[in-house]
């Protein structure tokens, strides 16, 4: 990681364990899978949605099975990697850690001290690494589906005063937007604003069809995908807000450099790719031999790893290149927490 990476990676740090300690008061122990089909949202067991990106269906975690949890295989152990299953259950740190309520499309605060989550109620809620203190952000309407939080956590300095928000999909009868809220209790959440680069590049990004949101670095980007044009896009939340189009792929993730990883099909299965975020934004196939689908890829703060789901389990591989390894056979969520 490079120094730069990690003055902000520790700037962002600091600022969310200074929010979230101010606010634990908020805190309250309140109790009300991951992912439907290739839309890459989550939710109620009841959400479906279309295919996306060329990309076949994807598996979800809306129906709990005993293989699911019942597996023997768990070395999460000094990964900083974590599994959600759409159940209580929650694989990291080489155990399994009850919630004590439904965790779906779990995700990490920088500081790796808080989790995001939809609970079984389809609820948006925030609690500590154990399950412990939990609280209700914000209740999804009837009829809407939330998916796939991610924590924009912003860097306070002569431009940003600092904010720590939750992004998320919300699904109101098939129309997806990317709404952002305030990661405190009872807040009230807000469709996210998308404008394009510059006067220069006008096109004005898709208001609908977006989904599977991701943050990246210190400065408040976003990436996520478009189920209608199956592409990946980047929303600059820095000095203005302003954003367009990545790259032709799904499920996208990035790490603290900005980094890409995503999911495209090839020859009838979908890959796992990395773009890099530099001049050259080169993009690599980390998959290149699937004779399965790989889904759902996270790729960890420093960039060196990748992590994703296989139809038996959750696997890793360096984003240099290299064979797959499958670190656990629970089929579930990835997460790099640390």
């Amino acid at each position: 990681m490079s120094a730069r990476a990690r003055l902000r990676r520790s700037a962002a740090v600091a600022l969310v364990s200074a929010i979230t300690a101010g606010s634990a008061l908020l805190l309250t122990a309140c109790d009300p899978d991951g992912t439907d089909s290739a839309t890459g949202t989550t939710g109620s067991p009841a959400a479906t949605a279309s295919a996306s990106s060329g990309s076949t269906a994807e598996p979800s975690e809306a129906a709990p099975s005993a293989s699911r949890n019942g597996g023997t295989l768990n070395r999460t152990a000094g990964t900083g990697l974590t599994v959600s299953t759409g159940t209580s259950t929650v694989l990291m740190d080489g155990k399994s850690v009850d919630f004590g309520t439904v965790v779906r499309d779990l995700a990490w605060s920088p500081d790796g001290k808080h989790a995001a989550f939809i609970d079984g109620s389809g609820n948006l809620q925030t609690s500590d690494p154990d399950g412990s203190h939990k609280t209700v952000i914000a209740k999804a309407p009837a009829g809407v589906t939330w998916s796939h939080p991610t924590w924009q956590v912003t860097t306070p300095d002569q431009y940003d005063k600092g904010r720590t928000n939750i992004v998320f999909a919300a699904d109101d009868k098939g129309v997806l937007r990317l709404l952002s809220v305030p990661a405190k209790a009872g807040a009230t959440p807000a469709v996210l604003a998308l404008n394009p680069y510059s006067d220069d590049n006008p096109k004005v990004p898709p208001a609908t069809g977006n989904q599977w949101p991701g943050s990246t670095g210190a400065h408040g980007s976003i990436v996520y995908a478009n189920k209608d044009d199956g592409q990946v896009y980047h929303r600059d939340d820095y000095l203005r807000q302003q954003g367009g189009v990545t790259t032709k792929g799904s499920q996208p993730a990035a790490d603290d450099e900005g980094d890409l990883v995503f999911v495209r099909s090839v020859g009838g299965h979908d890959h796992i790719f990395e773009r890099t975020n530099d001049d050259s934004h080169q993009e690599r196939d980390l998959t290149p031999d699937a004779a399965v689908d790989y889904t759902e890829p996270v790729i960890s703060h420093d960039g060196r790893t990748v992590a994703f789901r296989g139809p038996d389990g959750i696997y890793t591989v360096p984003t240099r290149g290299g064979k797959p390894e499958r670190i656990t056979d629970t089929v579930g969520l990835p997460a790099f927490r640390s």
